[in-house]
């Protein structure tokens, strides 16, 4: 195969959102399918994905769009995979790859695997890329550019269907690492799932302020605080259905991040301030670490715009 022959004849990717419409995009883009087609139930999601064009054939219907397909995506909430393959399986032609974008992996494993048929490979995937936003308009081509993409083939994985999912997503600009799932759930806790949930409690905790009006929580927002808002945009199905699935590696991480928050509650109160420096001296070389290894830009106030 060549740098830029299609590494399949036909994609179907089912959901149409911010992930499932970028691969679309940058499948057409970097020309790793011959046809693209998108099957999703929300008749308004498809209709929008239909007008922006991202595809060659739309579906409300996942056996008439997987018929044929050589690679289906599952670009759903984790909790709506089994029944998405469920779906599928009936029409999935033999030899054919079955994949996911989900953020936890052992629960697509153990949930998906029984219900597809012993001739179809079945690959889980998390391509760590996104932003907050979410739907057809949302999605870009080159979203996936400079990420990283995680597949977690089970021990029995057939190594030609590796093989080609690791090159599709090498195509459309990732870096394609290999782990397990319960090593990647438990890495992913840490580095997205803890922090998300840190967020959205404190935007709740704001909210719930009685002392504290809405207004100057908006009114007087700091660069730490908007932030935290931005992560707590991210669409509510995915996050709980995240959470509900992964939900050992998530406490497990909860427990250590308690005992390390106990530690600077401790320092705070008895004014032990070489504790603190240490601590955001060490967190400050974190963040230099990964500027350096290209996982985010080193700008000002996170690039925000400012008025002169």
């Amino acid at each position: 195969m060549s740098d830029t022959a299609p590494i399949y004849t036909k994609i179907t990717i089912v959901g149409a959102g911010l992930i499932g419409s970028s691969v679309a995009r940058a499948a057409r883009h970097y020309g790793a399918a011959d046809h693209i087609a998108i099957a999703d139930a929300n008749e308004d999601v498809l209709a929008e994905a239909k007008s922006l064009g991202i595809a060659d054939s739309y579906s409300p219907s996942i056996p008439v769009a997987v018929a044929d397909a050589d690679m289906v995506l599952m670009a759903v909430p984790v909790g709506a995979m089994a029944s998405v393959a469920a779906a599928a399986a009936p029409a999935l032609k033999p030899g054919a790859t079955v994949s996911d974008v989900g953020s936890v992996k052992s629960s697509v494993l153990s949930a998906v695997k029984p219900i597809l048929p012993d001739t179809i490979h079945l690959i889980p995937g998390h391509p760590v890329a996104g932003t907050e936003q979410s739907g057809p308009a949302a999605g870009f081509a080159t979203l996936f550019d400079g990420r990283w993409c995680i597949l977690t083939p089970p021990e029995d994985a057939d190594p030609e269907a590796l093989n080609a999912l690791a090159a599709f997503w090498s195509r459309l600009g990732s870096t394609v690492e290999q782990m397990t799932a319960d090593h990647h759930d438990l890495v992913l806790a840490i580095t997205s799932h803890v922090p998300h949930l840190i967020a959205y409690n404190i935007v709740g905790t704001a909210n719930d302020l009685e002392t504290v009006t809405r207004s100057e929580v908006i009114k007087y927002s700091a660069g730490g605080f908007r932030d935290f808002t931005r992560i707590a945009a991210s669409d509510p199905t995915m996050w709980r259905d995240v959470f509900l699935n992964n939900k050992e590696a998530v406490l497990e991480m909860l427990g250590r991040f308690n005992e390390d928050l106990t530690a600077l509650q401790r320092a705070i109160r008895w004014g032990d301030g070489d504790a603190l420096f240490d601590l955001f001296t060490r967190t400050r070389d974190i963040r230099r670490r990964i500027i350096d290894a290209g996982q985010d830009e080193d700008e000002v106030d996170f690039g925000r715009p400012h008025e002169e």
